[in-house]
């Protein structure tokens, strides 16, 4: 796939995706979110992906330039393709490490949100500054930021655009790692050959699972873990992997 706004690298079984519009912070355009989809969309022999920005900072939200003479049939066509993009990822076959540092604003945080592990920089910061520039969050971020760190802090961050620094975002759950500056694509890069190792379908179960399962009732939610269970018992590799723990391999 032809790239400009994107930055794509293989390493192994690791693919190493990097936003890359360090001149306007890497803020999201509608190319840019269409990069990404088409990358999850088809993403071939993959086992896991690092995400970050270059420059000096993750990612600074939507492209304003972009949405200022938008009419509402646009906005919505907008977040449409950016709710497509970011499902695709978060519900996607393959695991997703964002590595964060600097800004992590608006869209960049509803796009870190889709990601599955969270690595933050100590430069980084977490923001939600719709209220002040008279719009809503439109990437996703009313349903996945809520569900991340709870619909108060949501509403809380868009009021007052309050920022969070790295260590209160791990406090509140919105990342799970807070690195030293200039540790966290390595950081990251070793979470991610990590989780390769990991059989292919189990990961694919952990991701299309799990969030699912915390959506339904206590019932539903008990049936659903009871058939993925099932399922992944029967894998031959299952199989091999549990043998493979006995036999102290």
């Amino acid at each position: 796939m032809e790239s400009t706004r994107v930055a794509i690298a293989s390493d192994g079984d690791v693919t190493h995706l990097r936003l890359d519009r360090a001149a306007k912070r890497n803020a999201l355009d509608d190319a840019t979110v269409a990069e990404l989809h088409r990358f999850f969309a088809t993403p071939g022999a993959v086992r896991a992906v690092v995400l970050d920005g270059a420059g000096d900072h993750f990612c600074a939200g939507l492209d304003l330039a972009e949405h200022a003479t938008r009419t509402a049939r646009d906005v919505s066509a907008h977040s449409a393709g950016w709710h497509d993009a970011f499902d695709t990822i978060q519900f996607g076959r393959i695991p997703v490490v964002a590595v964060i540092h600097g800004a992590c604003v608006g869209g960049g945080f509803e796009l870190a949100a889709a990601a599955h592990v969270r690595v933050a920089e100590r430069s980084a910061f977490f923001a939600l500054p719709e209220g002040q520039r008279g719009i809503f969050l439109g990437g996703g971020g009313s349903v996945r930021l809520t569900r991340l760190i709870g619909t108060s802090r949501v509403l809380e961050m868009m009021l007052t655009g309050r920022r969070y620094p790295a260590d209160e975002a791990e406090r509140i759950g919105a990342v799970h790692y807070v690195v030293d500056d200039g540790a966290g694509f390595a950081f990251g890069m070793e979470l991610a050959r990590k989780i390769a190792q990991n059989a292919a379908h189990s990961n694919v179960a952990i991701l299309q699972a799990l969030p699912r399962i915390a959506d339904m009732s206590h019932a539903e939610g008990l049936f659903a873990e009871t058939m993925t269970a099932s399922l992944m018992a029967t894998e031959d590799e299952s199989r091999e992997r549990i043998a493979a723990f006995f036999e102290k391999r």
